[in-house]
């Protein structure tokens, strides 16, 4: 559908008093669904679902994918076979997904899977989501934790987030001196 059948959809959907459902709405709803998807899939292993990027900051647009942080253990070794698994999430949420493309709505899922050790291990995609998550599923708050204490180890350092419009980037170490060795 293009943006221009969206926007007629929007008007019909006026003239016949029924409110279109906003964007926003739909990821929601989507959000609830994948859920019910990833426990019925992952069950018991399932640590934590996380979503985060503009959906998680509440800014998705039509074209937004749907960014997501999944912790589980066990976990198959190596992505091949973690995407393999998580297919069958996306197999669940097709229906879904088609319906939000009949309301213009183009998404898809772009999943990290990780084990508690890989997280515990440290990554740079962490520190926007200091800012910017949102925890579907936390079993015993692990990663509520986790950014917690990645959050006050990036305080110790002097990290900055520097905004400049809607992009920002990280000043990890402002007063770093070439040579000097840091960790996160």
């Amino acid at each position: 559908m293009r943006v221009g059948d969206a926007r007629q959809e929007s008007s019909t959907a006026r003239e016949a008093n029924v409110a279109p459902l906003s964007t926003r709405t739909l990821f929601e709803a989507l959000l609830a669904r994948l859920l019910e998807a990833v426990l019925g899939v992952y069950a018991e292993r399932l640590i934590t679902l996380a979503v985060f990027g503009s959906v998680a900051r509440g800014t998705a647009t039509a074209e937004s994918d749907v960014d997501l942080l999944l912790i589980a253990a066990p976990l198959p070794r190596g992505r091949t076979r973690r995407l393999a698994e998580f297919a069958q999430v996306e197999d669940r949420l097709a229906p879904d997904l088609r319906q939000m493309a009949q309301a213009g709505i183009h998404t898809r899922l772009s999943p990290i899977l990780k084990t508690p050790d890989e997280v515990r291990a440290g990554s740079p995609l962490f520190l926007d989501m200091v800012f910017d998550v949102r925890l579907l599923y936390d079993r015993d708050h692990f990663f509520a934790r986790f950014l917690q204490d990645f959050a006050e180890r990036l305080r110790k350092l002097g990290a900055k987030r520097i905004v400049q419009g809607d992009r920002w980037y990280w000043d990890l170490k402002p007063d770093y001196r070439p040579g000097e060795v840091f960790e996160l």
